[in-house]
């Protein structure tokens, strides 16, 4: 049986459904604009080949996850995939995909400016790719597996360094989404108000890693516990693509070469 983490969002555990649904959210919202060749840099379970394959001329699914990898290769056997960390994209040909996505992958990436500019490079001229990452302006603690998350300024000034055009949008909430938010934060407090010596900010990322996901597990299954259907009558129409970065709680970046 699979082991799902609090970071690696599974549709298959009801505590984790406004996360799985605000995840896919992005893919939905992406899937008029596939065309052509598709990459995914960080392809997961499988959302991406799942939504957004049937749009597109060839698909390969990137992920550093040998185990997703076979799975998925096994499941999927007309599209392809591969174990990769990335940044570079090894092996990948320069001008050769129509369109690139990538979900919350960039916070996880040391050189995040080489990985934007491989996504370019491998890019045909007038390709499009997308990107989500969340906003730092609605996280509630510290994720120590992210080496950073971005301000929507941030993201588009750095996409700017490297991509012609940027169109930065978000994916936002409805009345539902924002109640969920403010129930989650109100939980998150709870534990966090014991963090006198704001320990979250000043211990090394892999020291908080193993409490961050025992805290983050107890914190989502209290939640579903106390506000039963809030939890799991949430889907994806809830989450609306908007144009307003500022106000999203993902960031939803279109990126043109």
């Amino acid at each position: 049986m699979a082991t799902y983490t609090t970071e690696i969002t599974s549709d298959k555990l009801i505590s984790d459904n406004p996360i799985h649904q605000r995840l896919l959210k992005a893919y939905i919202a992406a899937k008029p604009y596939i065309r052509g060749k598709l990459l995914e840099i960080g392809c997961g379970e499988g959302r991406g080949v799942e939504v957004l394959a049937h749009n597109a001329e060839s698909y390969l699914g990137l992920d550093k996850i040998g185990e997703i990898i076979e799975k998925l290769q096994l499941k999927f056997p007309q599209h392809q995939f591969k174990k990769a960390n990335i940044p570079p994209l090894e092996d990948i040909a320069s001008s050769y995909y129509d369109t690139v996505v990538s979900f919350q992958v960039i916070e996880h990436i040391q050189n995040d400016k080489l990985f934007l500019q491989e996504i370019y490079r491998v890019l045909k001229p007038g390709g499009k790719a997308i990107i989500s990452t969340p906003n730092i302006n609605f996280s509630l603690t510290r994720n120590p597996w992210h080496i950073r998350e971005y301000t929507p300024e941030g993201l588009l000034n750095l996409c700017q360094e490297v991509f012609s055009s940027v169109d930065a949008m978000g994916i936002g909430g409805n009345e539902k989404v924002w109640a969920y938010h403010e129930a989650n934060r109100v939980s998150v407090r709870k534990f966090t108000r014991w963090d006198v010596l704001n320990l979250q900010h000043r211990l090394p990322a892999s020291w908080l890693r193993v409490p961050y996901e025992f805290l983050n597990r107890v914190n989502r299954n209290l939640l579903h516990r106390s506000q039963g259907d809030k939890v799991t009558g949430i889907t994806h129409e809830d989450y609306p693509l908007i144009t307003s970065a500022e106000k999203a709680l993902d960031l939803f970046y279109m990126l043109k070469k």
